[in-house]
C-alpha cells in the first residue's frame, strides 16, 4: 500500500539517487576511456536540442525540418566571437579590440538564445498560415538556405570562411577558468571534458525546468490547444499568430544555445555539421521519445544519439568474439541496427518510447482520490 506521503519521499530518494548518478558519471565512464565520456557530453548536446525542438512539434503540432538553421545560428555566432576570425578580416574590429574577444559565457548563453530567437520570428513570420507539409517544406528550404549562405559569405566579405569553417576557437571560460584545462579542486582533478559535462548537464537542468514551467503555463496550454484543433483555438479567442511566433522564438533559442555549446566543445564549426540529416535526427528524437513528453523526449533524445555510437565501439569486438573475425564493418552494422530499431519502435510503440500519458487518464501508479495504489 502506497499513500501519497510515502510517494512524495519515493520520488525524492529517486530523484537524488538520479542526481548523485548523474554527478559522479564522468568519473565512471572515464575509467573506459574518454570516448565514452564525450558520447555522454554529445548526447546532452541533443536533448536540448530536442527539447527546443519539441516545443515547437510535440507542444505546437507544427512540423519543422529546419530546425538545425538555429543551430547553425548559435554555432556560428560563438564562433565568430570566439576566434580571431573577425580581427582577421576586418581592421575595425581588431582595432576595438586589441587584445581578442573574450565574451563571458553568460553572455554567450543569451546572446545565442536571443539571436535563434530572432531568426525563430523570422521563419515563423511568413509560415503563419501554412501547416504539415506545407510547412515541413518551407521550414526544409529555410534550413538549407542558411546552410548555403554559411558556405557562400565568404567573398567578397569573409563572414563565415566558407566550406572551410571557422577554427582556433576559444573554450569558453568561467570565473577565469578556462573549461580546456583541467580543474583542481583539493585533491580532485576534473578533466576538461568532464567540466564541459558537468555544463551542459547544468543548462540542460535549466532548460528542463522552463520546459516544465512553459508546458503548464498558458502559453503552454496556448500551444496545445493550436496542436489539437487550430480553428477552435482561434474561437476560444486565442491569438494564434503571437501563440505560434512564441512556439517558434523560445523553440530556436534553446537551438542556438545548443549551437554556442557546441561550437565551444569541438573548437571548430563549418556547414557539414549543419545539414538536413541532422534536422531529421532530432526530429526522430522528439517522435520516437514521446511527443510533448518531456522525459519521453530526454529519453528519445539519449537513446537514438547513444546506441549508434555505443554500437560504433561495440560492434567490431562484440564479431571479433562470436565469429572470431569481423563479419560486417561496425559502420555498416550501426545504420543496419539504427533503422531497424527506429522502425520496430513505430510499429510497437506509435505513441514513442515514453509517451506522455493521456488526458484525463490517472496513474497506474497511485489513485490520488484514496492515496491508495
Amino acid at each position: 500500500m502506497v499513500n501519497i506521503k510515502n510517494s512524495a519521499t519515493l520520488k525524492f530518494f529517486i530523484f537524488a539517487i538520479a542526481t548523485l548518478a548523474l554527478l559522479l558519471m564522468p568519473f565512471f565512464l572515464a575509467q573506459f576511456g574518454n570516448s565514452w565520456v564525450r558520447i555522454v557530453v554529445l548526447a546532452l548536446l541533443y536533448v536540448m536540442l530536442a527539447l527546443g525542438l519539441n516545443i515547437v512539434v510535440g507542444m505546437a503540432g507544427l512540423l519543422d525540418l529546419g530546425y538545425i538553421a538555429f543551430y547553425a545560428v548559435g554555432a556560428y555566432m560563438y564562433a565568430l566571437l570566439a576566434s580571431p576570425h573577425l580581427m582577421e578580416n576586418f581592421q575595425n574590429v581588431a582595432a576595438a579590440f586589441p587584445n581578442g574577444m573574450h565574451t563571458p559565457i553568460v553572455f554567450v548563453v543569451l546572446l545565442a538564445a536571443a539571436l535563434a530567437a530572432f531568426f525563430g520570428v523570422m521563419l515563423g513570420a511568413p509560415t503563419l498560415k501554412l501547416r504539415g507539409d506545407y510547412l515541413a517544406i518551407v521550414t526544409l528550404g529555410f534550413g538549407e538556405i542558411i546552410r548555403i549562405f554559411m558556405v557562400n559569405l565568404n567573398s567578397p566579405i569573409n563572414l563565415t570562411n566558407g566550406p572551410q569553417g571557422i577554427n582556433l576557437i576559444d573554450p569558453p571560460s568561467i570565473f577565469g577558468h578556462s573549461l580546456s584545462k583541467p580543474l583542481q579542486i583539493a585533491h580532485w582533478e576534473i578533466p576538461s571534458l568532464a567540466q564541459y559535462y558537468y555544463l551542459f548537464l547544468l543548462l540542460v537542468g535549466i532548460i528542463i525546468v522552463v520546459n516544465y514551467r512553459l508546458q503548464h503555463s498558458r502559453l503552454g496550454r496556448a500551444w496545445m490547444a493550436i496542436r489539437e484543433d487550430e480553428i477552435a483555438a482561434k474561437a476560444m479567442g486565442i491569438n494564434t499568430r503571437n501563440v505560434k511566433l512564441a512556439a517558434f522564438a523560445i523553440g530556436a533559442s534553446f537551438g542556438g544555445v545548443s549551437g554556442a555549446m557546441f561550437a565551444s566543445l569541438q573548437g571548430f564549426v563549418s556547414p557539414e555539421s549543419f545539414t538536413l540529416n541532422e534536422s531529421i535526427v532530432v526530429l526522430a528524437m522528439v517522435v520516437l521519445g514521446g511527443m510533448s513528453h518531456i522525459p519521453g523526449v530526454i529519453l528519445g533524445a539519449v537513446v537514438l544519439y547513444a546506441l549508434p555510437e555505443v554500437l560504433r565501439h561495440t560492434a567490431g569486438p562484440a564479431q571479433q568474439a562470436i565469429f572470431g573475425q569481423e563479419m560486417v564493418s561496425p559502420e555498416v552494422l550501426r545504420l543496419l541496427i539504427y533503422g531497424l530499431a527506429m522502425v520496430l519502435i513505430m510499429l510497437y510503440r506509435p505513441k514513442g518510447l515514453w509517451p506522455a500519458p493521456e488526458h484525463g487518464l490517472k496513474s497506474p501508479l497511485l489513485d490520488t482520490n484514496t492515496g491508495k495504489s
